[in-house]
Formats: structure tokens, C-alpha cells, sequence
């Protein structure tokens, strides 16, 4: 079974754990929508479309709202 030769201090474990940094993601703006996101991937605009490389790929459906009349028959 392996085990540690030595066992390893904080420092040096630290020393060598400096180099692993969390990066942001590179963010572009699309010319046809003006959405933020990312490049080279697929996006959703603010109606719900998915476009990529700012050509629409599905049309979002449409949303039918429904108006409920109230009918209060009190007596």
C-alpha cells in the first residue's frame, strides 16, 4: 500500500497550490441582439430565442395568455 515518503508541510502544500486560480469567463456582445455571452457557445436573448453566432437557431414558442373573467354571483 503507498504512503507518503514525508510528510508534506502547509507552506509547501500552499507554495504549490498558488499556481491553481479560479479565471473569469471571456464575455463578448452579440451584434444582433446585444446580448452578453459567451463565445462559441449558444445563447438565450431576453424573449427566450436561442441563437448562435448571431444567427437564430429556435424561435422561441409563442406564450397565449389566458383572461379569467371573474363572475362573483353573490345573492
Amino acid at each position: 500500500m503507498a504512503h507518503p515518503k514525508s510528510r508534506i508541510s502547509k507552506q509547501r502544500k500552499r507554495k504549490r497550490r498558488t499556481h491553481y486560480k479560479a479565471t473569469a469567463p471571456t464575455l463578448t456582445t452579440c451584434q444582433t441582439t446585444g446580448e452578453v455571452h459567451q463565445p462559441h457557445r449558444a445563447y438565450k436573448d431576453s424573449d427566450g430565442n436561442l441563437y448562435y453566432n448571431g444567427n437564430l437557431l429556435v424561435q422561441a414558442p409563442e406564450v397565449v395568455e389566458e383572461t379569467v373573467e371573474d363572475t362573483d354571483d353573490e345573492d
